[in-house]
């Protein structure tokens, strides 16, 4: 989704949280610094040549989810495009399967991102508010091909195809880069673990994650969620927007 239509909703979800947007400034100029390598990822043209014209399954990390059925979608032509969202890289390496693209803010299980980063997966690092921490420590850490994408307009080498959460922020990415089709895999909206006030945050998050997909399976491109045995469900478009807090 172009910035321009990508922003108003994104408005909507900071003025929810209360991100500060000096905070999300800050992790973007440091992000950007450390991607100036030029044997970093050249991320547009690099994304787009992973994802155009395949099918992408997007992996969540839902809990108690399967493994992505990817054996059940090889007759259809051309392997998917695999995109492991944060954690769920962890949930695809313990089966054999190595994503080919990994969409993070960095606050999942980061050794195995570096690992599959090492055995040719991107990665698409997420600079926002609460990760700079995160950025200084693992971003030098990753030995292949990195990018960055952040909340606001494009600029340098940083992205932004729209999306708020690791998982439909790889869907906004994959319809973005051309896939023919996005399916979810993973994903539930109603799995909450955490107790208490996290437990309240994650609800709210997962609701906007939910509703914002909804918003981009109107876009055209066909958006499924993707069952164990390989079925899919077409994603409904009338999720509706929550209301803010």
């Amino acid at each position: 989704m172009e910035y321009e239509r990508w922003a108003p909703h994104y408005r909507r979800v900071a003025e929810d949280f209360g991100f500060a947007w000096e905070r999300e400034q800050l992790s973007a100029r440091v992000l950007e610094n450390l991607l100036r390598d030029e044997s970093r990822l050249r991320t547009p043209e690099r994304l787009e040549h992973a994802i155009r014209r395949r099918s992408a399954v997007v992996v969540g990390l839902a809990p108690n989810s399967p493994a992505p059925p990817l054996h059940a979608l090889q007759s259809r032509g051309e392997p998917p495009c695999l995109i492991a969202a944060d954690g769920a890289t962890d949930r695809c390496l313990d089966v054999g399967l190595v994503p080919d693209l990994i969409v993070t803010d960095l606050d999942g299980p980061i050794p195995a991102q570096v690992s599959a980063n090492a055995r040719g997966a991107l990665v698409l690092a997420h600079a926002h508010g609460d990760n700079l921490d995160a950025i200084r420590r693992w971003l030098p850490e990753f030995p292949g091909s990195v990018g960055g994408s952040w909340a606001g307009p494009p600029r340098g080498g940083l992205v932004n195809y729209g999306g708020f959460t690791d998982g439909d922020r790889a869907a906004f990415l994959a319809v973005a880069m051309g896939a023919t089709e996005v399916l979810l895999s993973g994903f539930d909206f109603e799995a909450v673990e955490e107790t208490g006030p996290a437990g309240e945050r994650k609800r709210r998050k997962l609701g906007w994650a939910r509703s914002l997909l909804g918003l981009l399976a109107g876009e055209g491109t066909p958006l499924f969620l993707l069952r164990a045995d390989g079925s899919r469900v077409p994603y409904p478009t009338d999720a509706g927007m929550p209301s803010t807090q």
